[in-house]
C-alpha cells in the first residue's frame, strides 16, 4: 500500500488524502458515521488493511481549521492486550512490511516503526493510567 498521497479505507470504500480539511473529511465520511471527538480530531468505525476492523483516528494540525496529518488505529475495547498488538502488526506488515527498527518496549511487547517515503508508522505500548497502544501513521 501506498502512503504518499494518503490512506484507502475499505469499508467504506474511501480514499482519504493527506492535507485534507475538516469539512471535506466531513462530507466525504459523515454518511458512514464519522464522530467529531473535539476539534481537530474525529473518529471512524472502519475496515482497511486487508480486512482489519478497527476504529481509525483523523488528527488535524492546527485543530483549528488544520489539515490531515496524521491517522491512529485503535479498538474500542481491550479485552487482550497482546492480541490486540499482535493483530494490528500483522496487519500493518502485511501491508507495508518489516518495520525499519524494532526494540523492547513495554508490558513485555516490543515497539515497532517503519520510515517509509512521506511517512513514519509507529506501533508500541506504554503506560498512561496502565498500558495503552498506539498505533499511527503520520505524514512528515
Amino acid at each position: 500500500m501506498d502512503l504518499t498521497s494518503g490512506f484507502q479505507i475499505e469499508s467504506p470504500n474511501v480514499f482519504v488524502a493527506w492535507g485534507i480539511h475538516q469539512r471535506k473529511l466531513k462530507s466525504l465520511l459523515d454518511e458512514h458515521g464519522l464522530r467529531r471527538v473535539t476539534r481537530g480530531y474525529y473518529t471512524l468505525s472502519c475496515v482497511s488493511l486487508g480486512g482489519l476492523t478497527h476504529e481509525l483516528g483523523f488528527h488535524f494540525r492546527p485543530r483549528w481549521r488544520g489539515t490531515l496529518n496524521e491517522l491512529e488505529f485503535f479498538h474500542r475495547s481491550y479485552r487482550n492486550l497482546e492480541a490486540s498488538f499482535n493483530e494490528f502488526q500483522r496487519h500493518f506488515e502485511s501491508a507495508f512490511g518489516k518495520p525499519t527498527n524494532e526494540q523492547p518496549g513495554d508490558q513485555g511487547l516490543p515497539s515497532f516503526s517503519w520510515n517509509l517515503p512521506g511517512v513514519q508508522i509507529v506501533h508500541y505500548v506504554f503506560d498512561r493510567f496502565g498500558p495503552e497502544e498506539h498505533m499511527r501513521v503520520r505524514k512528515i
